[in-house]
C-alpha cells in the first residue's frame, strides 16, 4: 500500500508543481505572486521553467574535480614556498641573534661607512630579534 501511494505521489508532484503563478502589483507600489489572482485587481501570469537544465557530466580528472585539484595543487606550493622562506629567515634571525649576543663590538653599514654599535643600540637589536624569534619561529 505505502509503494502505491509513495508511486502516485510521485507520479502527480509534476503537475502540483506546474501551477500558475500571478503576479500583480497593489496599491502601494508592492509587487505581489500567489498561487490565486487577486480579487479585482489585473494580473499577469509569470511562465515557471519545469525543472533546471541537466548539468553536463563531468569527465574524471576534469571540469570542478581537475579544477579544484589544480587550486590544491597551487596552494600546497604556495604553503611550502612559505614555509621555506619562513626557516631561511629563522636560521639567519638565530643566527644574528648569536652574533648580537657573543660579539660586544659589532659594525654596521649606515650610508657606506661603517659604525660600531654601542651597548644600547645592541641590546635593543637583542630584543628585537628574539621578539621575532619568538613571534615566527617555533
Amino acid at each position: 500500500m505505502r509503494t502505491l501511494l509513495l508511486t502516485l505521489l510521485i507520479g502527480l508532484s509534476p503537475w502540483c508543481s506546474a501551477a500558475q503563478i500571478y503576479k500583480w502589483v497593489d496599491a502601494q507600489g508592492v509587487t505581489h505572486f500567489d498561487a490565486q489572482p487577486p480579487q479585482g485587481q489585473p494580473a499577469t501570469t509569470v511562465q515557471t521553467p519545469s525543472s533546471p537544465p541537466p548539468k553536463p557530466a563531468a569527465m574524471p580528472g576534469s571540469g570542478a574535480q581537475g579544477d579544484q585539484k589544480t587550486i590544491d595543487d597551487k596552494v600546497k606550493k604556495q604553503v611550502a614556498e612559505q614555509q621555506t622562506q619562513l626557516r631561511a629567515f629563522c636560521e639567519q634571525a638565530r643566527t644574528n641573534l648569536a652574533q648580537l649576543q657573543n660579539n660586544p663590538r659589532l659594525r654596521e653599514e649606515v650610508e657606506g661607512e661603517m659604525r660600531r654599535l654601542n651597548d644600547a643600540q645592541r641590546q635593543e637589536r637583542i630584543g628585537e630579534t628574539q621578539k621575532q624569534i619568538a613571534q615566527n619561529c617555533q
